[in-house]
């Protein structure tokens, strides 16, 4: 009886592991595809290249890695998106900053490290500085970066543990979700959000947060932050 339960249990330890960077069939029938497949890069190249990144990002056990002081530089999607549904988990390290922007377009110039875009912050909120900047913790993980801030009794779990994010966007409808909750809801172009970006680091950009459609960016920031179950489904 004990052999029959422990072959049970690693069976289903198996399971758990391959259901990682995979649709179920109701998933599929329902339109979600993989932005990662947790064995290859493909799909993802450098914001101002053709290329993945050679260093600085590695695929290993099922999760994409930006690597400490690795210096990759930003990634993006070959394709970009307009009205999605957006699923991913993120596990920081200790002090560790990066985040998941939306409505990135591609840099031009060789070297470009950062694209302009809204972004669903992801942060250690204890150790790393930037929590303590902006207004209201709208530097905090799961708030529309530097512009609205997530609830400050937000569902986040533990750093070194993973989190489940969210990003939907409907039109000019955007809601920010973390571990089942939603923590952001805005209209891009309404007055309250116009009102929120005008005392925002991103006040003297003309358009911010406007872009009809672009790319999906997972930051650098040379801190360790790794992702898995990149999961999107688009809609007309």
């Amino acid at each position: 009886m004990k052999l029959t339960a422990m072959i049970l249990s690693l069976t289903l330890a198996s399971t758990a592991l391959a259901a990682e960077n995979t649709l179920t069939d109701q998933e599929t029938v329902a339109g979600w595809k993989l932005l990662f497949d947790g064995k290859t890069t493909a799909g993802w190249r450098a914001l101002a290249s053709t290329e993945f990144p050679k260093q600085g990002i590695k695929v290993a056990d099922g999760t994409l890695t930006v690597e400490k002081g690795g210096k990759a530089g930003d990634i993006i999607t070959v394709e970009s998106f307009k009205n999605f549904d957006l699923t991913f988990d993120f596990k920081v390290t200790p002090g560790a900053n990066s985040g998941v922007k939306y409505f990135v377009t591609p840099g031009t110039k060789p070297g470009d490290k950062h694209g302009l875009g809204c972004e669903y912050q992801v942060l250690d909120d204890d150790l790393h500085p930037d929590a303590k900047l902006g207004h209201d913790g709208n530097r905090k993980t799961a708030s529309l970066y530097d512009v609205l801030p997530a609830p400050a009794d937000k569902k986040l779990k533990a750093v070194g543990e993973w989190n489940s994010g969210r990003i939907l966007v409907n039109g000019q409808h955007v809601e920010h979700w973390l571990n089942g909750a939603k923590t952001v809801e805005y209209d891009r172009g309404s007055d309250a959000f116009k009102a929120a970006v005008a005392k925002s680091k991103f006040a003297k950009q003309k358009g911010f947060g406007l872009a009809t459609e672009g790319h999906i960016l997972l930051q650098d920031h040379n801190d360790e932050v790794s992702y898995r179950n990149l999961k999107i489904k688009t809609q007309e």
